[in-house]
């Protein structure tokens, strides 16, 4: 089976609405439910690949065209070839003191990021995960004072580590060459139980509202979202032949993708990246 690891960095901020409201937000993005990690749904996702190849798809061949696009994405009484997994996140822009922020992760989500390209990918490298402990943070930056750090309202104390595999590692994954550059300056790792906090409380909560033509309220509402430069990744795997490349195709001139809600207001933009493949035996 053939199977692609899926790069996704946030160009915009995202909201992949969840089902229900959740406290005093009514609009809260989607987590998963162990973990309570921000994630876009696959069925989101596999919906904007599909909305995407309808767009690009348009021509005097529209009608040899259609067929081959129900074959990959499937219809409503038949499966399609491809398969999209959810896109988790990986790298979580937090504000900073030192500076405009940094990319937090933590050990959980750079041990599912291994095992997931290890699926993907047969030359994926061999990483050491960094052993850290709560109020501790290790640094990809060698220049950087090795002193306390404030992210949000929180102190952590540095802990010497190497982090030079997980940034070859990650850097893959993101579109732009200046955006990979910088990783290395901003890339944090924090105990699980830190990062877990940062994911539950850290994201932006955005007041929005309803006019009418008299400027009055009609419906106040509070809406959570994910920040821009959030790094995700997902998987594309094959049922059938030929499912993955066709969608490779889709962002061969224009390697952006609209998911989630809000796309009126310019929200759920995503950098696309394909960083290998691999043919895996049935």
């Amino acid at each position: 089976m053939k199977t692609q690891i899926v790069g996704l960095l946030a160009e915009t901020s995202i909201h992949p609405g969840a089902s229900q409201s959740s406290g005093i937000i009514d609009l809260p993005v989607a987590r998963e439910a162990a973990t309570d990690y921000p994630v876009v749904p696959g069925s989101s996702l596999k919906g904007a690949l599909l909305g995407l190849s309808r767009e690009t798809w348009q021509d005097e061949k529209e009608r040899m065209l259609k067929p081959e696009r129900d074959r990959i994405f499937g219809q409503s009484d038949n499966a399609g070839a491809l398969l999209v997994s959810d896109a988790r996140l990986l790298l979580l822009p937090i504000r900073s003191l030192s500076s405009a922020y940094k990319w937090i992760t933590c050990p959980h989500l750079l041990e599912r990021y291994v095992r997931d390209k290890q699926r993907a990918d047969h030359e994926a490298a061999t990483v050491t995960l960094p052993d850290i402990a709560c109020g501790k943070y290790i640094c990809a930056d060698k220049t950087t004072d090795k002193n306390t750090l404030f992210l949000e309202e929180r102190q952590f104390d540095h802990k010497e580590g190497l982090l030079d595999d997980l940034v070859n590692t990650i850097k893959p994954l993101i579109h732009h060459e200046w955006t990979r550059d910088r990783l290395a300056k901003q890339l944090i790792v924090l105990h699980d139980d830190d990062f877990t906090w940062f994911a539950r409380y850290g994201l932006a909560v955005q007041a929005r509202n309803a006019l009418d033509e008299k400027k009055t309220s009609k419906n106040l509402w509070y809406e959570e979202s994910i920040p821009a430069d959030a790094l995700f990744y997902a998987l594309l795997a094959e049922r059938g032949p030929d499912a993955i490349e066709p969608v490779k195709q889709l962002f061969k001139d224009h390697p952006y993708l609209q998911a989630g809600g809000n796309e009126t207001v310019g929200m759920g933009w995503f950098a696309v990246t394909f960083p290998g493949t691999k043919e895996d035996p049935v």
